[in-house]
């Protein structure tokens, strides 16, 4: 038996006291709940239901849905993973094809993942704010539950930014092979960062070795160009 939600207007307690009743007849690993998404409750619905003792959720990848969607697989199967301490039971499920099904439905489908939304959009995974970096590098689950690996990414991603820290820039030059002679070069190279970060939004690798080459070399000689013509076509040579 499956209890539908079908407007979306049903909330977690009530959904609780549903299965609680609808159990006395039907034992749960019998039940499955589908749940709408209208009230933003499908995947909280289901999650309370499976406390219950429901056994079954009906969901899709990426919440797609009629109307505001349906319940979303891949938010319930890594809610239930990450905290068995509630829950006590989990899936069969591969999580580490999460990510790449997601990607899938999206291409054939046309609809694009929202950079927020969890476990699979772009920025699940990823930090800007300098306390959050900061955290994430000393201790990842200060601001994680779950490695960004389990659901297919690559790794965490901190975004560097008008918002970062010392901690995060220096880190993620170690990891492009950039090492500081001293503080005082560090220090310098993060002030031109701070610059750059309140003019330009996103600031990529290239633009981090580009900043930190001054503090790093020295130009020994320079070459003053008089003139310069530059000249191109196109098409097919007679």
């Amino acid at each position: 038996l499956v209890l539908c939600d079908t407007n979306g207007g049903t909330l977690p307690h009530e959904v609780s006291e549903i299965v609680s009743k609808v159990s006395k007849v039907i034992p749960g690993k019998n039940l499955g709940i589908h749940a709408h998404n209208d009230t933003e409750n499908a995947v909280a619905n289901s999650l309370v239901a499976i406390q219950a003792g429901v056994r079954q959720v009906q969901g899709t990848i990426n919440g797609l849905g009629e109307r505001a969607g349906n319940t979303s697989l891949e938010e319930v199967v890594m809610a239930v993973r990450t905290r068995q301490d509630v829950f006590g039971c989990d899936t069969n499920i591969d999580a580490t094809g999460i990510l790449a099904a997601s990607r899938l439905v999206s291409s054939i489908t046309g609809f694009v993942v929202q950079p927020n939304k969890a476990i699979v959009g772009a920025n699940a995974f990823a930090h800007e704010a300098g306390i959050h970096q900061d955290g994430v590098l000393k201790h990842r689950e200060t601001y994680e539950i779950m490695k960004a690996e389990d659901v297919g990414w690559n790794n965490n991603s901190l975004v560097l930014g008008k918002h970062s820290g010392r901690n995060a820039f220096k880190s993620r030059l170690s990891e492009l092979g950039v090492e500081f002679e001293s503080d005082e070069d560090l220090n310098d190279a993060f002030s031109r960062f701070k610059t750059l970060a309140d003019k330009k939004h996103d600031i990529f690798d290239e633009d981090l070795q580009a900043l930190v080459s001054e503090t790093l070399t020295e130009i020994s000689e320079s070459i003053l160009v008089f003139s310069l013509k530059v000249s191109a076509e196109s098409g097919k040579a007679n």
